[in-house]
């Protein structure tokens, strides 16, 4: 599933993990699914094969049919739009492809409502904390 990044075609045969003299390999899936991230571009050079393994497992919930497409890119969504990710390229297209599929402005709006709920745990960390700080300065001063 890899090819070289160069002018030869590869052969068919997998050279994961296997020194090409210096070519370049990225993930065959880097084309074929269109979900990559520039981001990842280091991996696929320092390992090729496990960043192909990465890219399998992404897509397999995606390729198994036990979900529909726009639930898949809906998830694809929150993922992407979450707050420990917050990729705006995968969101976009995550949208585009949602809306491709029959997704109703509605329902993004429900994912990413949802999605934002993630950022909500700041405060459940912090507010006690906050309450907590504010009585031990109050029975200091009083």
């Amino acid at each position: 599933m890899l090819r070289e990044k160069s002018s030869k075609a590869n052969n068919g045969s997998s050279n994961a993990g296997k020194s090409t003299g210096g070519a370049k390999q990225v993930p065959v899936r880097k084309k074929s699914t269109g979900n990559w991230n520039p981001d990842w571009e280091p991996f696929a050079k320092l390992d090729p094969a496990w960043t192909e393994k990465v890219m399998a497992m992404a897509i397999a919930p995606a390729v198994a049919g036990a979900l529909d497409a726009k639930t898949i890119e809906l998830i694809g969504i929150a993922l992407d739009a979450s707050c420990t990710n917050m990729y705006a390229p995968g969101v976009r297209r995550h949208i585009q492809r949602a809306i491709k599929a029959g997704a109703t402005r509605e329902e993004i709006i429900a994912v990413l409502q949802l999605t934002s709920l993630q950022g909500l745990h700041s405060m459940c960390l912090a507010g006690p904390i906050l309450l907590e700080e504010i009585e031990a300065r109050e029975k200091r001063a009083g």
